[in-house]
């Protein structure tokens, strides 16, 4: 009922607006009151219309029994309050307040106004302020234990909720690991754990165990190991004279705080000397080489990671070619070709004396007439006799 009430006034001011009424201001948006801890962050909303368009500001009454209201301004509490408003069309403007403490509890008012002695400091304005109001009521952290336990080839990792300034109602707990949520729970338990199978090391990271309060708590539980280094590719090929490109990286935690290449383990390379450039950011890092040189340059590459909880390396093998190598499978298939073409012509060569031969048979067929002949005188010479 109210929203609907909220609708049809909403809708009344717009159309007063369109009309074109001066002075008139209302409010399309107003700011929510929300709990939140310490230690976190919280933003407040507020929409404005009016003709001509009105300014917004933020003021703050505090929970003390003779605080007044008072006038936030962006970088405010030590720069820990931002103010972003804009003015298109009609008013908005957002106030974020960081790093929150028990003192930033209270009741957070935007007043929206386009009368224009609004800001005159002798003159009252005619069209007083509007209004609207949220409370801010920040909560003291509840302390959470966090610990690590290995098990043979398990790790498990525990949250134990401590102590806690008011009455909590836990419905339930959420372990997570970045954006991902592993398990979850409806227990109402302090006490929660999580189990990570396999070799820990290839899970390293920042694991947070959420408890489904009002507001939600989270607490965070560190996997560090020294860096598990991995090769883009161990085996790398460049062309002579081109630009040839090694890399490699480590998804563990803590990130790399130094990484360093060496030529065949042994020689250092670096940065900006000779033909190498090389380029780390992280959790992966970049060997770059000039000209590539068949005799100089082919051989094995060692990345090196280094951070607090130790160091690693991998191993790229890097093959320089020429570059009539990629001419050499053409050179191979001509000369295929040109042995075939050989071995056609020389048979060719062979194989006409025979046909030569064949030519002369066929005149041998005269000499069969004359035995034909020889033997009808034969037969005649019998008669005779």
């Amino acid at each position: 009922m109210a929203a609907g009430l909220r609708g049809i006034t909403a809708l009344l001011l717009l159309g007063g607006l369109a009309a074109g009424v001066a002075g008139t201001t209302g409010f399309i948006k107003s700011p929510l009151s929300q709990k939140r801890l310490t230690q976190d962050s919280v933003e407040l909303y507020c929409e404005a219309i009016g003709n001509p368009i009105p300014e917004i500001q933020w003021w703050f009454e505090g929970n003390e029994p003779n605080e007044t209201y008072a006038q936030l301004w962006d970088g405010a509490r030590q720069d820990r309050v931002k103010i972003n408003a804009t003015y298109n069309l009609h008013s908005t403007s957002t106030i974020y307040i960081a790093n929150l403490t028990s003192d930033d509890s209270g009741m957070y008012e935007c007043r929206a106004s386009n009368d224009p002695d609004r800001n005159h400091l002798s003159k009252s304005p005619k069209v007083k302020w509007i209004r609207s109001q949220a409370n801010v009521f920040v909560i003291e952290r509840p302390d959470i234990k966090t610990s690590t336990t290995k098990a043979s080839d398990k790790l498990i990792l525990t949250c134990n909720m401590t102590t806690a300034s008011y009455p909590l109602t836990i419905r339930g707990h959420e372990w997570v690991h970045g954006d991902k949520v592993l398990q979850t729970d409806t227990e109402s338990t302090a006490f929660t754990s999580y189990t990570i199978e396999g070799k820990w090391e290839e899970h390293s990271g920042i694991y947070e165990c959420v408890y489904k309060t009002d507001p939600d708590i989270t607490g965070q539980v560190n996997v560090s190991v020294p860096p598990q280094v991995m090769a883009y590719k161990k085996s790398e090929h460049g062309n002579e004279g081109d630009t040839g490109v090694l890399t490699c990286k480590s998804p563990s935690f803590p990130p790399v705080s130094f990484w360093a290449w060496y030529r065949n383990g042994q020689e250092p390379i670096i940065n900006g000397s000779g033909r190498y450039i090389i380029k780390s950011s992280g959790n992966k890092t970049e060997l770059r080489i000039l000209k590539l040189n068949i005799e100089e340059d082919t051989g094995d590459y060692h990345c090196n990671a280094t951070n607090s909880y130790g160091s690693g390396s991998a191993v790229v093998n890097l093959r320089v070619r020429s570059r009539l190598a990629a001419l050499w499978p053409f050179l191979g298939i001509v000369a295929e070709v040109l042995v075939l073409v050989t071995i056609i012509f020389i048979y060719e060569k062979r194989r006409k004396p025979d046909e030569v031969l064949d030519d002369d048979d066929g005149g041998s067929a005269p000499l069969k007439s004359n035995a034909t002949n020889h033997k009808d005188k034969n037969v005649r010479q019998r008669n005779a006799n």
